[in-house]
């Protein structure tokens, strides 16, 4: 099976991936559902479970499923018709999504947040329904939302299909790292080179090229805002956003030439929380691999690009196709989901792509990248995800800080060898596959445990 670079990188709006852009995508899936059914729907109604109820309205679910059900996707998200959109259906009750009739649908009764029932696929769980001129179901669908904006209905779940996996009949199908570095040393190409030969199965060089671009481009735009806003960040906890001033702060002292060396740590850590500050700001980000760890990467290519000589923008393309090629071997045989395994599964997969890519950008040989990844991935093994009132925010923000300084550390370090260690990425991924599998539920994006309830809330 074949996972796009465009799968594991999307366009989308914050705060979260899993929780803000899967609820959206499933409403608009379910829509699809309405039109292709021969039934005549007069209302909707909608129950979330798992993570989904829990932190849902800290991660905007309720605002994202009623958008998703409005007819918004993420990948076209306007702020400013979605305000509108949401006001017209608090007024009226009713909702009309393209190419349907319009709907009853109250968000303050037909939305609820379920406690109470987990659904057995995953974390996050979700119900849609739609009810007759009675207000009896007449059609209903099971959705999961399973990290990095990946949606499945509870049969696609079941039977462990996974949407954005393709039918290989890739040139390099490699599933884990092994093989990644079996087949790079037979056909003796690199990481990046073999992914692109993957991704041109499927799409044209100019498709792909352009579309890297794109995805560039929107998360540089992302940093550029982030490093030129202040204010307080919505949600309740009144947390200002601080990378505009610390940005300001570098750029005079760097005027001086009274910086020490480790300050560097500060630009890449203002760089991420920029990104993360405009995530949990609702913002436009790209998943790398999720929205709660979107700064991590765009922060390496960032400080890649302003600080290390020989950088090339040019090069920008293989650091996202060696960094999706890790992201995807992670998916397939672990998870990037907060709610499944942790923030390991999100910040620490993004420090081993970021890793990967800076590694692979700097000239590493395939065993010195897989080595950046690893060594990424092991040094975040065991982290929780417990966002203090469901937001996006504390400690997300500046976690994603210290994610980029761990992978560019990370990439340092493998480099300064010849590839060859003692723990394999392979083992690294299982490894958080089964931490997350054992660790309480509490601390798996529910603010039922850690920070969440041990600082406060208001």
């Amino acid at each position: 099976m074949f996972l796009s670079v465009f799968d594991m990188f999307k366009v989308g709006v914050g705060p979260s991936s899993s929780h803000t852009m899967g609820p959206m995508v499933a409403g608009a899936r379910f829509l699809d559902t309405l039109r292709a059914s021969p039934f005549h729907p007069k209302g909707l109604r909608a129950s979330l479970h798992g993570s989904l109820a829990f932190t849902g309205k800290g991660h905007a679910t309720d605002r994202a499923t009623v958008l998703g059900l409005a007819g918004f996707a993420p990948d076209s998200y306007d702020a400013g018709k979605a305000e509108a959109v949401l006001a017209a259906i608090a007024a009226t009750g009713t909702v009309t999504p393209p190419g349907l009739p319009t709907l009853r649908f109250a968000p303050a009764t037909d939305l609820v947040f379920d406690y109470d029932h987990p659904l057995p696929g995953h974390a996050n769980g979700m119900i849609l329904m739609a009810t007759d001129a009675q207000g009896d179901v007449i059609l209903q669908e099971t959705y999961y939302s399973i990290g990095g904006g990946f949606v499945l209905t509870e049969a696609e779940q079941a039977a462990g299909r996974d949407l954005a996996a393709k039918p290989s009949g890739c040139p390099y199908p490699f599933q884990t790292a092994a093989e990644m570095l079996e087949m790079a040393a037979a056909s003796g190409k690199s990481i990046a080179a073999m992914k692109r030969a993957n991704e041109l199965h499927f799409r044209s060089a100019k498709e792909l090229d352009d579309g890297m671009a794109r995805l560039w481009q929107v998360m540089n735009d992302c940093i550029e805002r982030g490093l030129a806003t202040d204010g307080i960040l919505p949600g309740g906890l009144k947390v200002r956003r601080r990378a505009k001033a610390i940005h300001e702060a570098l750029l005079a002292e760097r005027g001086l030439n009274l910086t020490a060396p480790h300050v560097i740590n500060d630009w890449m850590s203002t760089y991420a929380m920029a990104v993360n500050e405009e995530n949990a700001a609702g913002g436009q980000v790209v998943t790398a691999p999720t929205n709660g760890a979107a700064g991590v990467l765009p922060a390496v290519i960032r400080y890649w690009l302003d600080h290390v000589p020989g950088a090339a923008p040019s090069k920008v393309g293989d650091f996202l196709l060696t960094a999706a090629a890790i992201g995807g071997i992670v998916k397939t045989n672990a998870s990037i989901s907060g709610a499944e395994c942790g923030c390991q599964a999100e910040v620490g997969s993004a420090a081993a792509m970021a890793a990967a890519g800076l590694a692979a950008v700097m000239g590493a040989t395939p065993e010195q990248v897989e080595n950046a990844a690893e060594i990424a991935l092991e040094h975040h093994l065991g982290m929780t995800c417990d966002p203090v009132k469901g937001l996006v925010q504390i400690p997300c923000i500046e976690r994603n800080g210290l994610g980029a300084i761990k992978a560019v550390s990370a990439a340092s370090l493998a480099l300064r060898g010849d590839g060859q260690h003692f723990v394999p990425l392979d083992a690294a991924i299982e490894t958080m596959r089964q931490t997350g599998q054992d660790m309480h539920e509490k601390y798996k994006e529910t603010s039922l445990g850690g920070l969440a309830v041990n600082v406060p809330n208001c």
